[in-house]
């Protein structure tokens, strides 16, 4: 049964995790990167969020979260690529960078910039 929230959803995402596979010709252990979920629907949210520090410049952040259905579990250390209305010039690069939160049509993920694999 598809999620009804999911139908709002423009935007897709492909999660990505590292993986030792043996090389059967030359019997070394590499890390190759695999897709373990892939195009699925979500929701790729931005807010600014403003501070003053009691001087007299304000700083910006942005703060940026990822709707998904609440049955997909994205383990940590992964690579979440989300294409924005499908377009590849909209493409973004996270990884997820802290407590996910879950609820009964969606769960909200917070993200960061991705700065590589552990």
């Amino acid at each position: 049964m598809v999620n009804p929230l999911e139908r709002l959803w423009k935007d897709i995402c492909t999660v990505y995790k590292k993986e030792k596979i043996k090389n059967e010709q030359t019997k070394i252990t590499e890390f190759s990167e695999v897709a373990i979920f892939e195009d699925i629907p979500c929701k790729l949210s931005f807010e600014s969020l403003t501070s003053n520090s009691g001087d007299n410049v304000a700083t910006i952040s942005q703060s940026v979260k990822l709707f998904l259905n609440p049955q997909i579990i994205i383990p940590s250390g992964c690579k979440i690529v989300v294409r924005r209305f499908d377009l590849p010039e909209r493409e973004f690069i996270y990884s997820k960078s802290g407590e996910v939160g879950v609820f009964t049509n969606h769960q909200e993920i917070p993200l960061a910039e991705w700065k590589g694999y552990a």
